[in-house]
């Protein structure tokens, strides 16, 4: 596959990471590449990704070559399956969007308030899907079905899971939920103002629902 994309997946790794977006050897990226999705491998870490000891997966989430792949690899090719459009997955265990994940009060139909514009634009509605231990394979169709309507939802006591059309997209999309998720928390308690229905609504690209 391209040198150009193996050098963006570890990249943006060493970005994330090294903002404390993700931490030690959690969170995972890939991006399709034609029939086949190049992911980072099992036990690596973001900040110290080899581009060139990536792991590639079929559309069923096979191993096809490279090292062995994160064991959440089924997820992103879950994503795959339902969401055409989508060039890259990231997904993290970001501080804030995990402990969202941890409350016992939010909607699971859509876990965040629309609290900016940038909110609504680039992430829109966040389901929460039920917990599931990390590598469960049972995951797998619950977050196929979700995809079909939402590009981002958040795994429940573990952090987000976000498609875009490319890494970048996706990208700017998961720290969109973070910083929104540090904000609702930081909000806490005291009477807030989010975007209403309508004003949501109007900002929403079709890709982001």
């Amino acid at each position: 596959m391209s040198t150009g994309i193996r050098a963006q997946i570890a990249a943006l790794g060493a970005s994330l990471f090294h903002r404390k977006l993700t931490f030690g050897r959690t969170g995972n990226l890939s991006v399709r590449h034609g029939e086949l999705i190049l992911v980072t491998p099992t036990g690596a870490s973001l900040g110290d990704l080899d581009p060139d000891a990536l792991a590639v997966i079929d559309a069923d989430g096979r191993h096809v070559d490279g090292p062995r792949p994160s064991k959440e690899a089924f997820l992103h090719a879950a994503v795959y399956r339902a969401r055409p459009g989508a060039g890259a997955v990231v997904h993290l265990h970001s501080t804030h969007a995990v402990a969202v994940s941890c409350l016992a009060d939010v909607d699971p139909a859509d876990v965040l308030p629309p609290l900016t514009a940038y909110y609504a634009m680039r992430v829109g509605t966040l389901p929460l899907l039920p917990y599931h231990a990390p590598g469960d394979p049972a995951l797998g169709p619950l977050a196929e079905d979700t995809a079909r309507r939402h590009h981002a939802m958040l795994l429940a006591n573990h952090g987000p899971v976000v498609a875009g059309a490319d890494l970048a997209a996706a990208a700017d999309a998961v720290e969109e939920l973070e910083e929104t998720a540090r904000l609702h928390l930081l909000l806490r308690g005291h009477a807030t103002r989010p975007l209403t229905p309508e004003q949501a609504a109007a900002l929403r690209p079709a890709e982001t629902r």
